[in-house]
């Protein structure tokens, strides 16, 4: 199948997060989707946020911050904390907020899963922090939970694409990883 170059500056989907921290003695939560696993144990994740948001002043000035999973339902609600600055707006009572274990990580109610963590490594990139936290508490709807762990299916997560900059659903369960490949593997 043949191949056509793109420009470099294309992304796969991403997870549609709201990155949460105490900014100016409230609740503040960004739309952000450039999140990953970054260490397996201690668990740790990142995300990059541009240096020009309110968000950093946040993380940094507290050692914390908290992702949370929003619901397709509350997509209007995830794109306003993504287009409106908390320096200008007070984005507290946008969702339900709850407090967990760890201050100045505040988490929605409303997700289907919430992390918080303490801040372990920033790395500055040229217009990004990429901010490393330890997740330190875990929180997640009993709805979206299958054996324990969070469902994909169930938690109804949101992917973002780049550069044309639109949402998606996540799509359906296709087969179990590391197993549905066995089918490929030479038989003796």
């Amino acid at each position: 199948m043949a191949q056509i170059r793109l420009l470099p500056n294309v992304f796969v989907p991403m997870p549609v997060t709201l990155v949460g921290c105490t900014l100016k003695g409230r609740a503040n939560f960004m739309a952000a989707g450039w999140v990953c696993r970054v260490n397996a144990e201690p668990p740790w994740i990142g995300v990059g946020i541009a240096r020009s948001r309110a968000t950093p002043a946040g993380i940094l000035a507290h050692g914390a911050f908290s992702i949370c999973f929003p619901r397709p339902e509350h997509l209007v609600k995830t794109d306003y904390c993504g287009i409106v600055s908390g320096r200008e707006h007070d984005k507290s009572a946008v969702f339900t907020v709850f407090e967990g274990e760890l201050a100045d990580a505040p988490l929605i109610a409303e997700a289907s899963v919430n992390l918080q963590c303490e801040l372990v490594q920033t790395v500055d990139g040229p217009t990004n922090h990429f901010f490393i936290g330890e997740i330190k508490a875990a929180y997640a709807d009993p709805d979206c939970l299958t054996d324990g762990y969070p469902d994909p299916g169930k938690c109804g997560f949101l992917l973002h694409t780049l550069p044309d900059s639109s949402y998606y659903a996540f799509g359906p369960r296709l087969g179990d990883a590391g197993r549905i490949g066995e089918a490929l593997r030479p038989r003796s």
